[in-house]
């Protein structure tokens, strides 16, 4: 079998914890910050789990995690 390519975009993208879980960032964290209140930036802070439905289709993207 040849080597498999790492998609580099989701590597960037998404984490595994040491159990394995796929973890992933909030969306519209980064972008105009300054305007959203407080409240909602502080909880961009926190990972969220990836969503079970995606995670077979997500991990083919990170094959040597």
């Amino acid at each position: 079998m040849p080597k498999l390519k790492t998609h580099k975009g989701a590597a960037a993208r998404l984490y595994v914890t040491g159990s394995g879980r796929l973890m992933r960032r909030h969306r519209m964290s980064s972008h105009l910050r300054r305007k959203k209140p407080k409240k909602l930036t502080r909880k961009f802070t926190h990972k969220l789990a990836v969503d079970r439905v995606d995670v077979k289709r997500l991990s083919r993207l990170i094959p040597y995690r």
